[in-house]
């Protein structure tokens, strides 16, 4: 084993010193490697990009891998005890969702139904838009919730300088599993008593159109005892081309009218219309983080103890890598092929160097082995510059790959957010350092043996 330690010790040693003696050919071989190594560094770095990209742009929807979402129907006084379980606690955090309308009273929004406002010329969100009948949500005993027209509406009023927005009223902090990326101002605050003027982040498709227009401060919501005075705290990336705010559901439920009492059914009993529809929407969406079965387990037995069939608490675990992961896997493949073919390409340009190389130190390798030197020896100096150049190599490409990043950080940061909380993956560091080892060593072996097989004899030339 020492002797082994020895000879490698050697071989690095004289190989390093072979590199030092023709500096300019080790240069060019480096020169037909590096765009190869470039080349792999390049894909696995996009490629690891593109992957975070794309379960950023996912989890701001769907949640963070592993959330565990249980959907709570608007059955009974179900929203009251899903907000007492958890709200406070930490890895768990609920929302629902309703309209909302800001600015002038009494008039018509300039985005009817929360219209995206780069579409505007198109036809209004939900059944008939703004300037057909109004409509109420109406749940049966499944569970499942459908608009239904209200007669005798009148009229529809006029358009005035008001904006509709998707409103997200949240119990605890729903930024633990949808990661928004703050853009101007600040996030909502969960800590102390809630305020009676709704605090509200907006997104960045709903700040468009306050920019764009004078509102005034003023929010109208359904089934509300009066239109409160919302302010407007901060706003974030959170991938969603509908105007959306968010606000804490504590200062929204100041404003609404509390629900009629209803007689809990019991348990197993389908609900009655009076009891399914005491809850506007939908319903609520809570987020368990990992780890937090015995609260989900709480807020269950506590849901069926109230009458809410078990059948209506739909339960499901968020995966989001395992609807990209083939996708980007076929296109990673498809890049490295190409990467590989250029890669094969400074191989054979350290091939040709190391048999040129080879062929003229001819004689130096016969007196060494007429000194004794070992065929493994022989081969093990060559594979060493070959492996040394290819290292180099490496570190070259994966620098050149780093000052791009931080170049692209500086002059895109502005325009892709993203770009400016990203570093460099140590995945393409790793992957640069391999292709520079194994194109070493394809480059290299074939000198490597014909240096071993050349014969003592040979010296006798010099």
């Amino acid at each position: 084993m020492m002797r082994l330690s020895g000879r490698l010790r050697s071989a690095l040693i004289i190989g390093f010193q072979g590199i030092r003696a023709r500096k300019m050919r080790t240069f060019l071989s480096m020169i037909s490697l590096f765009l190869g190594v470039l080349a792999v560094v390049t894909v696995q770095a996009s490629a690891v990009t593109v992957r975070t990209l794309r379960l950023a742009d996912i989890e701001l929807q769907a949640g963070r891998d592993g959330t565990r979402t249980m959907f709570v129907p608007p059955v009974g006084d179900s929203a009251k005890i899903t907000a007492d379980t958890i709200k406070g606690k930490p890895g768990v955090a609920a929302s629902y969702s309703l309209q909302a309308i800001i600015g002038e009273p009494k008039v018509r929004p300039i985005n009817p139904g929360a219209q995206p406002f780069e579409h505007l010329d198109e036809a209004a969100y939900g059944p008939e838009g703004y300037d057909g009948p109004r409509f109420a949500m109406s749940c049966d005993e499944s569970g499942n919730c459908r608009p239904i027209a209200i007669q005798g509406a009148g009229t529809p009023a006029p358009k005035g300088a008001a904006i509709e927005v998707s409103l997200v009223a949240m119990i605890n902090d729903i930024r633990d599993f949808r990661p928004f990326r703050p853009v101007a101002g600040a996030w909502l605050s969960f800590d102390g008593e809630p305020s009676y003027s709704p605090r509200l982040v907006i997104n960045k498709a709903a700040a468009v159109g306050f920019s764009k227009y004078s509102i005034p401060a003023e929010m109208r919501l359904d089934d509300a005892i009066a239109n409160p005075t919302p302010r407007i705290i901060g706003v974030v990336d959170d991938g969603n081309s509908q105007p959306t705010a968010y606000a804490r559901a504590d200062e929204i439920d100041n404003w609404l009218k509390p629900p009629e009492p209803v007689d809990n059914p019991q348990p197993g009993a389908a609900p009655d219309a009076k009891a399914m529809n005491a809850v506007s929407g939908s319903g609520l969406q809570v987020d368990f983080a990992p780890g937090h079965a015995d609260l989900e387990a709480l807020l269950t037995r506590k849901l069926l103890a109230a009458g809410v069939p078990r059948e209506t608490l739909n339960i499901n675990t968020v995966d989001v890598r395992k609807h990209i992961e083939k996708e980007l896997a076929i296109l990673n493949y498809v890049f490295l092929g190409m990467a590989g073919l250029v890669l094969l390409i400074g191989v054979a340009g350290i091939l040709n160097v190391g048999l040129a190389t080879v062929g003229e130190r001819v004689e130096e390798f016969a007196l060494r082995r007429a000194v004794g030197t070992p065929r493994v020896l022989l081969a093990g100096i060559v594979l060493a510059e070959t492996l040394l150049t290819g290292l180099l190599t490496s570190a070259a490409a994966i620098g050149a790959a780093v000052a791009g990043l931080n170049l692209a950080r500086r002059v895109l940061g502005g325009q892709i957010i993203q770009l400016q909380e990203m570093t460099f993956p140590w995945e393409a560091g790793v992957a640069g350092v391999i292709a520079g080892l194994v194109a070493g060593l394809l480059g290299g072996l074939i000198p490597a043996i014909r240096a071993a097989r050349i014969p003592i004899a040979t010296v006798m030339r010099a």
